[in-house]
């Protein structure tokens, strides 16, 4: 990836041109950590970017030569004027293609898993989160645009389009309000509507979708304020609640993909997680009208037996360091847990590196309100 990187560079020089306005700079690179040669490549990083300031970012980690590189987008597609886009929402590889949830400009970015090259886009009004299975890719959408107003928000849907042509589907599949994250588990596709724009009164339900008609067959009444869906080893689902920041409070409840029946819950905050294997791993900052301040956890929970096994999985300390924990993913091999944090949302934050054990190894400056990560195999 780094060789690739420095030829990016160089051909990004030479087609300065492209863009008579713009200059076009080069990424930054740092080293950090110990190299690593496996099955694993590196990982992209994408930065959100504040609302409204065109300024998500794409960076990338090479476990081959340690080297942190930060805004490789733009060098590696200099001739695209708006670069990237306005506020980073998901982020996702599938088969050899990179797919960026870009928000606020209502696309799907589409790019070479290796290269970060652009192959195109496909548009979808407020555009939120990606999933995929088989030939296609799903994509959650508000339908209408950004707004607090809850008398203008609109069903949202879940948009399809076909991974190698990228042609989006004339159909959609309408779901609850304001849907967010969406996984597909036992054949079917699960969304979870947050209602977000409704505040108080919000969407509490998981919609189901059958894969083969592309049709809701039913939803599921969870909590208030739905957000993260995610499948596990055993058939289960997990659908985090943001609750409503003043008496009901922040939840994670367990789904059986079986029965679609809720089979459990935990009362943890769930800002970002990721399962592997057996174990489920979260991140939260979990503003509380009542205290008026942000409460702020690091859980790990066992997903056999649905009991938390760790309150803080960082040993050492060193979280009283990190202001707005935001984005979390574990290496699949060495169990390296990489946390980000937006800080103020305004400067640049951060990306930490901590060992299986939970001890902080090594950080490095990312762009704006650092979020989603993606792995990249060898």
């Amino acid at each position: 990836m780094k060789n690739k990187l420095i030829y990016i560079t160089i051909a990004s020089l030479l087609l300065a041109g492209c863009r008579q306005d713009v200059i076009v700079t080069p990424p930054e690179e740092e080293q950090h950590g110990d190299t690593l040669h496996n099955s694993i490549a590196g990982f992209y990083l994408l930065n959100e970017g504040n609302m409204g300031s065109n300024k998500a970012t794409l960076d990338y980690y090479d476990f081959g030569t340690a080297t942190y590189s930060r805004n490789i987008y733009a060098s590696a597609n200099p001739n695209v004027a708006k670069e990237l886009g306005d506020v980073g929402n998901d982020l996702k590889i599938y088969g050899s293609r990179l797919y960026a949830v870009i928000n606020c400009s209502n696309k799907i970015e589409v790019m070479d898993a290796r290269t970060c090259k652009r192959i195109g886009q496909v548009d979808i009004p407020n555009c939120r989160y990606i999933t995929f299975n088989d030939k296609y890719a799903y994509v959650t959408s508000y339908a209408g645009p950004v707004s607090l107003d809850a008398g203008h928000a609109q069903i949202g849907y879940v948009a399809r389009f076909d991974t190698s042509t990228l042609a989006l589907d004339e159909t959609t599949c309408l779901v609850g309000f304001q849907p967010d994250e969406l996984a597909v588990a036992n054949g079917k596709l699960y969304v979870a509507n947050s209602g977000g724009y409704m505040a108080p009164d919000y969407d509490s339900t998981v919609s189901v979708i059958d894969l083969n008609t592309f049709k809701e067959i039913k939803r599921i009444t969870v909590a208030k304020n739905l957000w993260r869906v995610r499948p596990d080893c055993m058939g289960q689902l997990w659908v985090s609640s943001r609750g409503d920041y003043y008496d009901t409070p922040a939840k994670l409840y367990c789904i059986d993909t079986g029965t679609d029946a809720i089979i459990d819950s935990v009362s943890i905050a769930v800002s970002a997680l990721d399962i592997l294997g057996d174990t489920l791993y979260a991140c939260a900052t979990a503003w509380d009208y009542v205290k008026m301040a942000d409460v702020i956890t690091y859980t790990m929970l066992d997903v056999r037996s649905r009991r938390v096994v760790s309150t803080n999985f960082i040993t050492d300390q060193t979280d009283k360091e990190i202001g707005k924990p935001y984005g979390i993913k574990v290496h699949p091999l060495t169990r390296d847990i990489y946390i980000t944090d937006a800080k103020n949302y305004v400067n640049p934050g951060m990306l930490h590196c901590y060992s299986a054990d939970g001890k902080l190894k090594w950080s490095v400056r990312t762009g704006d309100i650092p979020a989603h990560f993606a792995m990249v195999k060898n």
